[in-house]
C-alpha cells in the first residue's frame, strides 16, 4: 500500500471505463479513520469509537467497487452539477431554456445518468488533504458552461471529516453540490429509527407530493427535531418517511451548526456544521442495494439516513430563492463539516 502522507495511504480499487479506482485511508493519530474512493468522490467508511472505545463503521458503503458500480442510491457520492431536483427537468438562464434529463418522474434529481456520483476524478494530495477534481464539460447533462470543480476532504485529529467545494465556470450557469452519505451511528446491522435527531431549522420549503417546491417558505411545524427519535416523529408522520429542506437558523453565521445526530447505545454523536443555507433531511426511505455492505447485508430501507447541506432545491425555477446561478470569475465556495464524538455524560 503506497504511503503519500503520514496521515494518507492508498490501494487500487477496480478498474472503470479503463480508468483506475482508488481506495484512499485519511487515519488520525488516534487510529480513527475515512476511506474515499475516486468513484464519485465518494466516502466509502468512516470508522469511530463508540463510548466502550470499540471502532465501527458509521456511514454505510461496500468494501469491493462492485457495490458502487451498481449502486443507484447515491451511497456516500458526490452529487452534481446540481443537488436535489429541478423541477420538470428544465430552467431559464437569460431567457433561454435549458433542458435536463427527467430521471425522477418528470423531474431532474441530482444531475441523472451525468451525475458527478457517476464519475472518475482526478486527484492531488496536498499535506493532509485529499483532493478530488473534476472536469465538467458545457453541455455535461444539459447544463451550459465548462465546469471545473475540487472536493477537498480533509480529516483532523479531533475525528472531523471536512468537505470543501470549490468551483468555476467560464459561462453562465447553476451550481449546487453536496455528499449523499448514509449515517448510521450505531454501528449495528439496525434501523436508524432509534436515532436522536436536533435540526437547527425554524422553516422549511413546502413541496408538492413529488417533493419539488412550491415556492413557498413555512414555519417548521410537526416537522420540527429537536432531540426526537426518529422512530416516533416517523409514526406521528403516518409512517411516511421524513424528505424535507430545512433553512437553517443563524444565517448570518458563516459557519453554522446544523444538525445533531445522537445514538444513545452507541454513546456516539454527529454534529454537521456548514456555510449552506439549508439541509436536505431524507430517512432513507428507497435506500437498497444488490450487493452487501460492510456489515455482509445488503442495504434495505432505513439502514441509515442523510443529512444533505446544500443550496435551495429548484432553486433555479424560483425568483425569491437565494441564487444557484454561477458567473464566470466567480468561486462556489462551500463546505461542510461531520464532526464524530461521544455523547457527554449527563451528571445528576
Amino acid at each position: 500500500m503506497p504511503v503519500i502522507d503520514p496521515m494518507i495511504t492508498l490501494e487500487n480499487f477496480g478498474i472503470y471505463n479503463d480508468k483506475e479506482l482508488l481506495l484512499f485511508t485519511l487515519k488520525n493519530a488516534d487510529g480513527a479513520f475515512v476511506e474515499l474512493t475516486n468513484y464519485g468522490a465518494t466516502i466509502v467508511s468512516v470508522m469511530v469509537p463508540n463510548r466502550d472505545g470499540k471502532s465501527e463503521h458509521v456511514v454505510a458503503g461496500f468494501d469491493e467497487p462492485e457495490g458502487y458500480l451498481a449502486d443507484n442510491c447515491y451511497i456516500g457520492s458526490t452529487v452534481g452539477r446540481f443537488a436535489n431536483r429541478i423541477g420538470n427537468a428544465a430552467f431559464k438562464l437569460n431567457g433561454k431554456q435549458y433542458y435536463l434529463e427527467a430521471n425522477d418522474n418528470a423531474n431532474s434529481n441530482h444531475g441523472g445518468t451525468s451525475g458527478y456520483n457517476l464519475r472518475v476524478f482526478d486527484y492531488k494530495i496536498e499535506d493532509d488533504k485529499l483532493i478530488f477534481m473534476l472536469h465538467s464539460p458545457d453541455g455535461d447533462g444539459g447544463f451550459p458552461g465548462n465546469l471545473e470543480l475540487t472536493v477537498t476532504y480533509q480529516w483532523t485529529e479531533n475525528n472531523q471529516l471536512k468537505i470543501t467545494y470549490l468551483a468555476e465556470t467560464d459561462q453562465l450557469t447553476i451550481a449546487n453540490f453536496t455528499n449523499h452519505a448514509y449515517f448510521n451511528l450505531s454501528g449495528k446491522e439496525s434501523s436508524m429509527t432509534d436515532h436522536q435527531l436536533t435540526i437547527y431549522a425554524g422553516h422549511v420549503l413546502e413541496t408538492d407530493k413529488e417533493y419539488i417546491p412550491t415556492g413557498k417558505v413555512i414555519p417548521v411545524g410537526k416537522r420540527a427535531f429537536s432531540g426526537d427519535r426518529i422512530g416516533n416523529k416517523i409514526k406521528e408522520n403516518n409512517g411516511k418517511g421524513f424528505n424535507n429542506y430545512y433553512i437553517l437558523n443563524n444565517q448570518d453565521d458563516n459557519t453554522r451548526l446544523a444538525a445533531v445526530l445522537d445514538d444513545a447505545n452507541s454513546g456516539r454523536r454527529l454534529n454537521v456544521y456548514t456555510t449552506y443555507p439549508g439541509l436536505m433531511f431524507y430517512t432513507g426511505d428507497f435506500l437498497e442495494s444488490i450487493h452487501p455492505g460492510h456489515l455482509g447485508k445488503s442495504y434495505k430501507p432505513f439502514d441509515g439516513l442523510c443529512l444533505e447541506c446544500q443550496l435551495y432545491p429548484d432553486a433555479p425555477n424560483h425568483d425569491l430563492f437565494p441564487s444557484t446561478f454561477l458567473k464566470p470569475g466567480e468561486q462556489y465556495r462551500e463546505e461542510i463539516i461531520y464532526e464524530f464524538t461521544l455523547i457527554p455524560d449527563i451528571q445528576i
